[in-house]
């Protein structure tokens, strides 16, 4: 599985060969602090997560939560308790359990890291950003899509855990709705990153 390796941008976390801020994220305010991301998903890494995320195939969570747990220790992110991205109520129910909810407590077990589950929840459910177009419609796509319940995060450094950043949309909407709640900082971790966007 290919690793994504620097040069990247700061912030959103794409292969950028000046290592320094890109022009999409110059242009535009988030909330997010960063995103990193361990691979490039290429056709192996995605296969691994669609085991794990189709095809119920749970035992991949240990060994994919390894290389994050490797990223962590070997990088300067910080942050006091890890937060998976969280799946609608309905796509819960379908899919039986949440990939990054699985991740994450892997993690949480290498890391020593506290897991903070059930004051992020998804609001909206939209169509998933895979199927969107282009950059902007995965914004909107996303857009109020979360929503904090309550004040754990407040003044807490969270690193929030997903499978895949596609565009970085989803990761953005979360982060919002963490700062709106009084998040100190948040960051953004993911097993793999598609490649050109």
């Amino acid at each position: 599985m290919p690793r994504l390796l620097p040069p990247i941008c700061p912030r959103c976390g794409r292969r950028q060969a000046s290592g320094i801020v890109c022009p999409d994220c110059r242009q535009r305010k988030t909330d997010i602090d960063g995103i990193r991301s361990v691979f490039i998903l290429d056709d192996v890494t995605r296969e691994a997560v669609h085991q794990m995320k189709y095809r119920n195939v749970r035992s991949l969570s240990p060994y994919l939560a390894g290389f994050l747990s490797d990223y962590i220790g070997s990088h300067d992110l910080h942050g006091e308790m890890l937060l998976p991205v969280p799946l609608h109520p309905r796509r819960l129910r379908q899919r039986g359990y949440n990939q990054s909810a699985l991740l994450a407590k892997e993690l949480g077990r290498r890391t020593g890291l506290p897991v903070t589950e059930g004051c992020l929840i998804r609001v909206r459910q939209a169509q998933p950003q895979v199927r969107a177009a282009h950059l902007e419609e995965r914004r909107r796509n996303v857009a109020d899509a979360f929503v904090c319940l309550d004040d754990r995060v407040r003044g807490k450094g969270v690193i929030v855990i997903d499978d895949v950043c596609t565009s970085g949309a989803t990761l953005e909407a979360c982060a919002t709705a963490l700062k709106n709640s009084g998040a100190a900082s948040v960051w953004g971790l993911t097993l793999a990153r598609e490649k050109h966007r």
